[in-house]
Formats: structure tokens, sequence, C-alpha cells
């Protein structure tokens, strides 16, 4: 049973891929906009005073420019850290990202090494990245677990973030798979039914 979720999921990941390296840079900018966009107009956005942000990889959807915005607006910022003696991610503040950010383990932006971590319940939005997303809040990562088991410890309202073309039907669920508490598209932002 465990063989055939691991194969459908590898499969999702291979069908999604395709799909995104098929979208050019320009509608990857502009779908960006208008998710940030979207994003800023929720009641969630507006009253988080805490928000766990991710660095985006060059085919996904690009929250980053928000982290300045947020900063502006008086909110805290989160970044993941990598921390590969324990091959689990920490999570630290961010009070500048041209002094507080550089590349991390996996070449992805991540909190330098003087910034200070976060409390495990001092978030209130935690934004998530996935390869896919289905719309009962199962996401679908790259493979390794490392986010589920930020998202196991860290507490916070969970929103998946994705291009619309990321939206599948379902995605199969392993023990150890979290579901998220929304999902963020460039033209849709909803709450998941638990």
């Amino acid at each position: 049973m465990q063989n055939r979720i691991r194969e459908t999921k590898q499969a999702l990941r291979d069908q999604v891929r395709a799909v995104l390296s098929q979208i050019p840079q320009e509608q990857r900018m502009a779908a960006s906009a208008r998710a940030r966009a979207l994003l800023e107009k929720q009641a969630r956005w507006q009253a988080a005073r805490s928000v766990l942000f991710f660095a985006p990889l060059p085919e996904e959807l690009d929250v980053w420019p928000l982290l300045a915005s947020a900063l502006t607006a008086g909110k805290q910022v989160a970044l993941p850290r990598f921390v590969a003696a324990t091959r689990r991610y920490e999570v630290c503040w961010i009070l500048s990202p041209e002094t507080d950010v550089r590349a991390g383990h996996f070449g992805i932006r991540e909190p330098s090494g003087h910034c200070a971590r976060v409390a495990r319940d001092k978030l209130d939005l935690i934004l998530v990245p996935g390869l896919a997303l289905d719309l009962q809040g199962c996401r679908l990562g790259r493979g390794k677990g490392y986010y589920d088991q930020l998202l196991g410890v860290w507490r916070g309202t969970t929103c998946g973030v994705a291009f619309d073309e990321q939206i599948v039907d379902e995605i199969p669920l392993e023990p150890h798979d979290v579901r998220l508490n929304c999902i963020l598209t460039p033209t849709l932002c909803v709450e998941v039914k638990a």
C-alpha cells in the first residue's frame, strides 16, 4: 500500500513538473503578482502579526516581494533554515532581507547564522510551498518530508501557495503528511474544510 502511494506521488510530481516547465517566465511573474495581491486582501493576512515565508525556487510562485511589505507594515517575518546535522528546518526571525538572508544548504535563501530562532507558538501565518496541492488541504512536496516535519511542529494557520496549474484533484496521504488550512493561487484563496 505504502509503495503504491509513493509511486502515485512520484508520478504526480513528474506530471506537475512537466506542466510547470511549460509556463513562460512572464506568465509566472504576472500570476505571482496576482496571488500576492489576493493574499494581501485576505483577513488572515491582514490580522497576522507574524508570518513564516519561504524563499521560492525559480519554478515556484513568488511570494518574496511580500516579505519587505510585511516588514514595512510592522509584521514579524521569519524564514526556515535547514540544519544539516539534524536534517530538519528551524525557523528564525528576519529583520532585514539585505543583512539577514544568505544562500543556504540547498542554495535556497535562508536566515543568516546570527538570526534569532522563533518560539514554536509565535507564528500566526505559515506560507507553504508545494509541488502540487488539492482543495482538501493535501500537499505534495519534493519527497524528502522536510516541510512536513516543520508543519508537524509549528503552530499557526498554514497556507499552501501554488500556481493554478499545480492544483490537482487528489493527493494521496501518508501518515507523516500534514494537511493545510487554506490554499492560495493567483485566482483563489480558500479555506480548507476540516
